[in-house]
């Protein structure tokens, strides 16, 4: 059986020019770029390349200015705990109440430790509100972390925007982005519309480079202190042996992301619509979660009703459809995901929301297998949910009601 592979959000294919670009680095050119040997010369300048090439990609920024770390979560880590702790005198934190784990795990971590933490609500189409962050806003306001768009939903957030009336109240406040989700899917220019963002943060495993490398954009003169202690590398920054390969690696997926966008962009947002249209036309109680809010061009995320997602997405995979029910980092968990129950998805839905999320190599013809499983698949649950009235196939009075008076909590 075919695999098809609709789960991008959480892992990308590594793409095959990526492997030719690393090859030569898990093989011949394996020195530690550190040495002084003539044969080290070679990893040394293939790091330096990657990093002006990456530099560039981010809107001609300074190649010093870009960190190498070993994933997104490692760069949130770097940013927040970094900044708190090279900046004492400051206890005030804000943040958004859907943030990645890698995120809002942190500034929970941050409460523990006697930070004020200030978790920005969305509504229920997934949007922040930019009064409550002006409203968050105070004098003691060291660090605004918000994601540049949610993993789960597509949700884009105006962090630009907020960095940016950030910096006109105080410039002191450093500004951080978890970009994770949109690096390479849109362009981020940090020297023009982006130049009021001190940190940004991303991870090669999401644009079709190998799992085990990120890289955190840390503008010249924000403090922050490393995470990680050890050698001299990264400029003192980030001890540890650089991973050439993967370094080399991340930068020649950068480039193709950025070469192939202008094409890709378009016909990946066509097939997620299609999908979405389809699915909405052929499934009764069936919402898309983030709709009317803008939305990463990839990503879809419906709620079904009155099943669970567990059951979806172990139906979907005996077809050999990959999709998730949420963030990767927590999909092991039964709990209701945190995102999902910051925007009030009813109780009915929140435990049966799907996300797919396509790329490069999405087809029109796997949307189509979807198009033609996926309603067959939430019909079949439905017969056995408790909710549903199979007779009549529709849903129980009871659990209509369900659905207009009850939202999951949030805590």
């Amino acid at each position: 059986m075919d695999v098809i592979y609709l789960d991008n959000n959480a892992t990308t294919r590594v793409a095959p020019e990526v492997v030719d670009t690393m090859m030569p680095f898990l093989t011949s050119d394996y020195f530690n770029p550190s040495s002084m040997y003539d044969a080290a010369s070679g990893p040394a300048a293939a790091i330096k390349q990657a990093r002006r090439t990456i530099a560039r990609l981010l809107g001609k920024v300074r190649p010093d200015e870009v960190l190498f770390t070993s994933c997104a979560t490692e760069s949130n880590n770097t940013a927040i705990f970094g900044t708190v702790a090279a900046n004492s005198e400051r206890r005030h934190v804000i943040t958004s109440a859907v943030e990645h784990p890698a995120v809002y795990n942190v500034a929970k971590e941050l409460e523990r430790r006697g930070l004020e933490v200030d978790f920005l609500p969305v509504d229920r189409s997934g949007r922040l509100d930019m009064a409550d962050f002006v409203r968050a806003l105070r004098p003691d306001t060291l660090l605004v972390s918000v994601m540049h768009a949610n993993n789960e939903t597509g949700v884009l957030f105006p962090v630009e925007e907020m960095a940016r009336i950030a910096k006109e109240t105080d410039p002191g406040i450093i500004v951080h982005s978890d970009a994770t989700q949109t690096v390479g899917k849109l362009p981020i220019d940090l020297s023009g519309t982006s130049r009021h963002l001190d940190l940004l943060s991303f991870s090669g495993h999401k644009l079709h480079a190998p799992k085990g490398i990120g890289a955190l954009f840390m503008r010249r003169g924000t403090r922050c202190r490393p995470l990680l202690l050890g050698g001299h590398q990264e400029d003192g920054r980030r001890g540890g042996t650089e991973n050439v390969a993967f370094i080399v690696g991340l930068a020649r997926a950068m480039e193709l992301m950025a070469e192939r966008r202008d094409a890709d962009e378009p016909r990946i947002q066509a097939m997620r619509d299609r999908l979405e249209r389809e699915l909405v036309a052929r499934i009764p109680f069936l919402q898309v979660n983030g709709a009317g809010a803008p939305r990463l061009g990839n990503t879809l995320n419906v709620a079904c009703h009155f099943i669970e997602g567990e059951g979806i997405l172990y139906q979907l995979s005996s077809h050999g459809i990959c999709a998730s029910s949420g963030s990767a980092c927590t999909s092991g968990s039964l709990e209701p995901s945190h995102v999902l129950r910051a925007m009030k998805i009813p109780f009915t839905a929140i435990h049966g929301s799907v996300r797919f999320s396509l790329s490069h190599y999405s087809t029109d013809a796997e949307v189509d297998r979807v198009i033609e499983i996926f309603p067959s698949i939430v019909a079949n649950l439905r017969r056995l949910s408790p909710y549903w009235d199979a007779a009549a196939n529709r849903p129980r009075p009871e659990a209509m009601s369900m659905m207009d008076s009850a939202a999951a909590p949030h805590s």
